[in-house]
Parts: structure tokens; sequence; C-alpha cells
């Protein structure tokens, strides 16, 4: 474990390989899981905001599960999250030409629609933040559906602090970005080391 500042960052972070494959999961991280994505209070109103900005991108079911209870509710655990159509796609899902999911809510964003690219949870993943008390846990989230994004990112030599560099500093700033690259480089040299 590592700790800066008031967060605890998995090893996993720095020692682990991870680069998205859309063409591969097809997005499928939107789709499947038992609730939506993990939102932060402040979130939930600006999402509510920006509906009408992504309201044609959305679904007919999508559109009718907001109607009925919104863009969030409280899950089993007691977050708010994404509201989802059939225990499944996020609200915020669309297709592309190719079958891929995607989020409307960062199609807006690259649209210049809105300066909220998507909630953090989302940019984050596969990290998964868990507050605590006294800290913040930094943890790695291992699913299946990711195997794809394993192999590309091993493939390309990626750890996931380099493949998420954006949303980190998006989350915990430039700063604490920065102290968690000379951390990870002074681990790695340290390995390095001990395996020559």
């Amino acid at each position: 474990m590592i700790q800066i500042d008031d967060t605890i960052v998995s090893l996993d972070i720095i020692e682990e390989n991870f680069l998205c494959n859309l063409c591969a999961c097809k997005g499928e991280c939107c789709v499947e899981g038992d609730s939506g994505a993990p939102l932060l209070d402040v979130e939930v109103k600006v999402i509510e905001d920006l509906l009408p900005v992504v309201w044609d991108d959305l679904s007919d079911p999508a559109k009718k599960v907001i109607e009925q209870q919104g863009v969030a509710y409280e899950d089993h655990d007691g977050e708010m999250v994404t509201s989802i159509v059939n225990g499944k796609d996020c609200v915020f899902t669309y297709y592309d030409e190719t079958g891929v999911c995607k989020c409307a809510i960062e199609k807006a964003y690259r649209e210049g629609k809105t300066d909220f690219y998507k909630p953090i949870s989302c940019h984050l993943y596969p990290i998964r933040l868990q507050k605590y008390k006294e800290f913040v846990a930094v943890n790695y989230h291992r699913w299946r559906v990711c195997k794809p994004a394993v192999e590309l990112g091993n493939k390309e030599g990626l750890k996931i602090y380099q493949f998420l560099k954006e949303p980190l500093i998006r989350c915990f700033g430039e700063d604490w970005y920065n102290e968690l690259v000379l951390i990870a480089q002074e681990y790695n040299k340290q390995n390095q080391d001990k395996n020559e």
C-alpha cells in the first residue's frame, strides 16, 4: 500500500497493466453489473441539469426509466448510482454503428456541449474508491469483462496509473499524481534491481 495525503493506494495501481480495448469488450462495463455507476451527490444535480443536452441520444426505455425514477437511485449498499434499464444498461448508454456501448454524457462533452466529462467513478474505472473515516482507499477492481484491457495493457506495457492519468488528476490533483509517479518509478526501480 502507498499513502499519499489522505489516500491509501493499492500497489496494484502501479504494478498491473491495463488499457481499455473497446473493440474487444464493446463497452460491457456500462451494461453488466448489479447496479449503476456510483455517483457523488453533486454529480446527480449536474446530470439532471444535463438531461436536455443528452436526451436525444438516450434509448426510449432509458427515457422511461428516467421519467419514472430519475437519473439515479440508492442501491443496496446505500450509494447513489445511475439508473439502469432492465437491470443492465446504464440509462446514459447508447450504441454506435459497430455495436460498441458508449456514454451519452461523454459524447456531449466531446462535442463541446458540456464541461462535465462523465461521473468520476466511470472516468476512473477500473479504479474504485472506498471512503473511510480517516482516508480514501484507491483500489483496482478486477472484473472478467476487462480481460481484453488487461491483455492489451500487458502488450503495450501500460500501467493502470498511466492509463488513468487524466481522471486521477481530475480526482486528486496534479501534485498528488506527480507524487504517485515518483513512488511508482522508485518502486519499479527497486524491483528491477532485485531481479538483476
